[in-house]
């Protein structure tokens, strides 16, 4: 089974954006993906009751919770049936609270906003997954997602001179437009609209699929 952890120390970088989605966008290639939320909000969840059984199945674990009938092991374990667990972080996460995020994990996805705020914030969480996690900068499962973003404005070239600047690859573009906020309401990804509609935002969460994709056929072969 495949862990994604989609994280960011600063709230508000669209964790639970890139998370939902990139768990429809499996569900729709023909995956039996889990998304697991750890963040008190629970918007993951609140976006899986919205989904409606017609489509794809998406598993849903309540990380979030805490359950006195059950150990804490049980309560996080993921469906054997489920070949990808897509996994929401809270904000606000200190070196510790990185180090248990990222435990296990097989594709680490960093949403960086373009503002000056969210590229600062951004330079500390990598600084600080980096030292304590023991990853390198060229580490393959590592992966940065430019995150609401209006092509040719000042700010964002500032968010493409900084990821530049580092050995993580840039994975995904994603535009700032209604359709996320659209498909949040629904229950659904941007892989499952009308592709007359979402033509562009498809394509770049289909570059994040691929990109996992890749990083596990290297952990098979890896593994093998």
């Amino acid at each position: 089974m495949h862990r994604i952890v989609v994280l960011n120390s600063k709230g508000g970088s669209g964790k639970t954006t890139v998370a939902t989605n990139m768990a429809a966008a499996l569900a729709s290639a023909g995956h039996s993906p889990a998304l697991m939320d750890f963040d008190p909000q629970g918007s993951s969840m609140r976006w899986l009751e919205r989904r409606e059984l017609s489509r794809r199945p998406i598993r849903g674990i309540a990380a979030y919770e805490v359950s006195g009938g059950v150990t804490r092991a049980y309560q996080l374990r993921s469906p054997q049936d489920c070949d990808y667990v897509v996994i929401d972080t809270p904000a606000a996460l200190d070196r510790t609270g990185l180090v248990e995020a990222t435990r296990g994990a097989d594709s680490i996805l960093i949403p960086v906003m373009p503002s000056a705020i969210d590229i600062h914030a951004a330079v500390k969480c990598i600084s600080d997954l980096l030292l304590v996690s023991k990853l390198r900068h060229a580490d393959r499962r590592v992966g940065i997602i430019a995150n609401r973003v209006k092509s040719n404005t000042v700010v964002y070239q500032s968010l493409l001179k900084f990821i530049n600047s580092l050995d993580i690859p840039l994975v995904a573009t994603l535009r700032d437009t209604q359709n996320y906020t659209s498909c949040f309401d629904r229950g659904i990804g941007v892989a499952e609209m009308p592709k007359w509609q979402a033509r562009k935002d498809e394509e770049s969460v289909r570059s994040l699929v691929n990109w996992i994709r890749r990083n596990n056929q290297l952990e098979s072969l890896c593994a093998s």
